[in-house]
Order: C-alpha cells, then structure tokens, then sequence
C-alpha cells in the first residue's frame, strides 16, 4: 500500500487536504492524525470493517477497546444510552480536551469498535487538525495510538512513519504533540468514576469536579488485572515498550545513581550498550553509553513530553539494556509512571 503523508499546519488548516482525508476515512481506510496527546490511527468507528484494519494495521489484539473521537457534543448521544450528571460536568470543564469517558454504548457502535464490549470510550480532543478532520469524517472517528501495538506512542509524524508506512492510506504531519501522553481515562459506568488510565487531568483536578473518584488498582500494579477483559486501552497488554530490556531503579537519589552505574559497568562487561533515562539534575552523574536528559523534575509536563520519544531513540541508537530513573512527580507523577513501568514490563530495581 502507498501511504500518503501530507503536511497541515494547525495553525492554517488546509482544508482539500482535510477533505480529502475525509473521504478516505468514509470509503474505510486509516489515516493516522495528531492530537494534543499522541498521533491517533483513525477509521470510521461506526464501520465494524474499518475497526477490525485498525487491529490489523497496528497487529493490536481485538478484545483492547478502541476510543471514539467526537468533535461536538450532540455527537455523544447517538452512541450512549447514559450521560450521568457528573459526566456532563466534566465534559463542561475538560472537553475538548485529553479526557477519555466510558458509557454504556448503543447498538450504533459495533461490537469491533467496543473491544466486543457493552461500553464505549469517548474523547473530544482539542488539537484542530483532529477536530477538523472528525467533522470532515462525519463525526465519528475510532483512534488509537498510531504505533505498532506495544511500541511507544507517537510524538511526531516521523514516528508514525516508522511503524505505518505501506500499512496505513495516509498520515497528516502536523508536527509535535503537546502533550506526549495518552488521555486520562475515566469508567462512569460504575457508581464512583474510576480513573482507568492517568494522563494530564489527574485525580486532583477530577475530584475539583466530581468529588470522589475511585482509582483502578492495574495502573500501577502489575498483576491487578490479570484475567480481566480490559474496559479501556492499556490496562492488561504490555505498553509503549522499547527494543531493548529495560528497567526502572527507585530509591533515593544517591542510591539510584549509584546502583545504575554499577548495573551500566555489568552490562558493560558483556559487551552491551547501555542507555540510562536522567534529568536535568542527576545527567552528568551516570556512565553509560547512551544518556537522555528527559528534562526536569520540576517540570513534569516535560518529562512526559519527551518520555516516548526517548524510548524510540533507544531503538534508533542500538541499545540493548537500559535503566531509567523513577519519576513521583507532583502533577504528572501517576501518569509518567505508568507509561514507564509498563514500558518496562514492571521491571522495577529498588535500591
């Protein structure tokens, strides 16, 4: 398959290009287009036969839902049959925006698209290209990350690219994200909202609107989940993950320099490259052979946005161990950690 890339500044959107990625998605192809979050692998999420490319394309497994893509509010009714109050308040404070919701679905949702669920996940991102194209569509667009599924996300077209090209119809190069990480996602199927995935909005700025929120036990833990069918994406599967074995080191400051750089001098004695994830503070501290300043730990909206895209330079540079500092950071901490420890298949050296 030739895949198209086309370049739309989102500041000056061209809308033929728009139009025509439109008409792509209502024939039943994929076109992979930027969010505030990641780049998203869409199709139409009311075509069971464009859900099922969606898996096919990304080799994801079929029973990990797909999230719906609105760019209107009046398009969440058709594919709901509950709108909880609380679920209207939040919509109000963080749509458009990085904020997933889980409802119980109408028959107007197909079964492929719901991960053969009874529920559906729905955003409204903000970023313009992926509203203008949602409404170009017809208002409903099905978007995962657009990666080879257990690769890390995409930040940019390039790494969409990489994993997609001669996969997918097309993809829309609207340069780098703002965000880097996936959207919050909250179950509102339960009588206390869940956070199932954190992101950007955390548990703080949700309970300002909620009051009590409940959060899932797998978003840290491992073994939480397993034999539970997965009611959002990336709950059960292995996430985000690089080529390379890699492991995250918690402890004190002091301790986990220490212990990295004993680990680097192992793995260097049998002849593998190593790549250590640092900051600001703590770069100049390690002695591996591939060192990434992830940014600083006073600005976690930065490590997250340059988390997945030092994952894949990892890839690029041929590494083959790496260990990566833990981040408990105050506003994005939960989140980062998550994508990190599924990165690492749990892979967690306490010292």
């Amino acid at each position: 398959m030739n895949t198209e890339i086309k370049m739309v500044d989102p500041d000056r959107i061209d809308q033929e290009i728009i139009d025509h990625a439109g008409d792509i998605l209502k024939k039943g192809g994929l076109v992979a287009f930027p969010t505030e979050t990641v780049y998203g692998l869409g199709g139409d999420a009311l075509n069971p036969d464009a859900s099922r490319k969606i898996y096919a394309a990304k080799g994801r497994p079929s029973d990990n839902p797909l999230i719906v893509h609105i760019a209107d509010m009046d398009h969440l009714y058709p594919i709901v049959t509950d709108v909880p109050e609380q679920a209207k308040r939040l919509a109000e404070a963080y749509w458009p925006g990085p904020l997933t919701m889980i409802f119980p679905k109408t028959d107007k949702v197909p079964l492929e698209t719901s991960g053969g669920l009874p529920t559906v996940a729905v955003r409204m991102p903000v970023h313009p290209v992926a509203a203008a194209l949602i409404r170009a569509e017809g208002g409903y667009i099905a978007a995962p990350s657009a990666n080879t599924s257990g690769r890390p996300s995409p930040t940019v077209a390039r790494h969409v690219i990489e994993d997609l090209s001669g996969r997918i119809d097309m993809i829309i190069d609207s340069g780098p994200v703002n965000i880097g990480l996936e959207s919050t996602i909250v179950d509102f199927t339960e009588d206390i909202p869940v956070i199932l995935r954190p992101g950007y909005i955390n548990k703080e700025m949700l309970e300002e609107v909620l009051g009590e929120v409940k959060i899932d036990p797998g978003i840290l833990d491992a073994n939480a989940n397993k034999g539970i069918r997965p009611k959002a994406p990336g709950m059960r599967y292995r996430h985000y993950a690089p080529r390379c074995d890699l492991a995250v080191v918690e402890g004190s400051r002091e301790a986990v320099v220490a212990t990295i750089n004993g680990l680097t001098e192992a793995a260097h004695a049998e002849g593998k490259k190593v790549g250590v994830i640092a900051t600001d503070e703590t770069r100049s501290l390690y002695v591996a052979d591939d060192i990434r300043d992830i940014g600083s730990r006073s600005d976690d909206e930065e490590i997250a946005r340059h988390l997945f895209e030092v994952l894949r330079d990892f890839d690029t540079d041929g590494v083959e161990v790496a260990f990566s500092e833990s981040f408990e950071t105050p506003r994005m901490g939960m989140a980062i950690m998550n994508r990190l420890l599924k990165a690492a298949g749990h892979h967690i050296i306490r010292c």
